[in-house]
């Protein structure tokens, strides 16, 4: 039996007018595959029969893959780049895959891991649009109960500029709770609303303090434009910290006391997981002993 996931409304749309959508329908990704792998081979002057040859992969299979027919395994597809000497994700990259931005890639993964974040530094400040006159845009990043909702409200009020919330932007766009979202349309579908929020907030508001969900440095898009056009400021703590905070917020999550191990486990998971990326942000404050008006002290001396 098919399955599906309502759709993601329009920009604007009322709750009532989602409508259901097959989630199974695989044929734009397929399709991508195909022109891919056409792509790629033609590059390097491959034939089908000498791609068969080198990759281990039949012929009638390449032929049904360069048609857009037929499911593909991870295996399969390691083969294939193999045989092509290309990254897998190049063969279902979107669009086509330009030379530059391939060879910047290929000199930025030679580099050491210690040069990448000035060399992301560098690329921010040389290419992106500076802020206009009148400008001035904090968001404030970090794992959940790293107080960014207390301590953006409090600065914002400090600076005199609007304080939003991006789960309650994202609220507002779909008229549903955020856990009503994760329910109907998954991981996938909150960070889509959440990307539709962050460009709109960004073409209304010249200023702003934003507390960002937790996840969206986990999204590389999203982040990318986070860290473009605005200071970013990591609110960090230790993982037990951060248990204490939303367990005193009376977590629905972790309200069962049997479930409260797995809890702080996941925390301490997802804030390993994720110290890489919360750390690319422009600035960060310790609040493991600090209270909300010295969070914002510290922050409004970093800005």
């Amino acid at each position: 039996m098919t399955s599906y996931k309502p759709a993601l409304p329009a920009a604007g749309a009322e709750p009532s007018d989602r409508k259901p959508t097959d989630c199974n329908d695989d044929a734009p990704l397929l399709e991508r595959l195909a022109q891919r792998l056409r792509h790629l081979r033609a590059e390097r002057g491959m034939t089908r029969r000498q791609l068969a040859e080198q990759s281990g992969v039949s012929l009638p299979h390449i032929a049904r893959i360069e048609g857009g027919e037929g499911n593909v395994s991870v295996l399969l597809l390691d083969k294939l780049a193999q045989a092509l000497s290309c990254p897998v994700s190049q063969l279902v990259a979107e669009g086509r895959a330009d030379d530059d931005l391939a060879l910047i890639h290929e000199f930025l993964r030679h580099q050491p891991a210690e040069r990448l974040p000035g060399i992301r530094r560098w690329l921010v400040e040389e290419y992106a649009s500076q802020p206009m006159d009148g400008e001035r845009r904090i968001a404030l990043v970090g794992l959940r109960g790293a107080g960014k909702s207390t301590v953006g409200a409090l600065l914002a009020e400090r600076l005199e500029i609007p304080f939003l919330e991006m789960n309650r932007e994202v609220e507002r766009e779909a008229g549903l709770k955020v856990e009503e979202i994760f329910t109907l349309y998954g991981q996938t579908g909150f960070r889509q609303f959440e990307r539709r929020c962050l460009d709109r907030v960004l073409s209304t508001h010249r200023s702003m303090v934003l507390a960002t969900a937790g996840g969206i440095v986990a999204e590389r898009p999203t982040y990318e434009l986070l860290l473009r056009h605005f200071k970013t400021v990591w609110l960090k703590a230790e993982a037990g910290h951060h248990f204490a905070r939303v367990l005193a917020q009376n977590d629905a999550r972790i309200a069962n006391p049997r479930l409260r191990h797995d809890a702080m486990s996941n925390i301490t998971r997802t804030l390993a997981a994720r110290e890489d990326l919360y750390s690319m942000a422009d600035h960060s404050v310790d609040t493991t002993r600090l209270d909300a008006l010295q969070v914002v002290r510290a922050v409004a001396a970093l800005l």
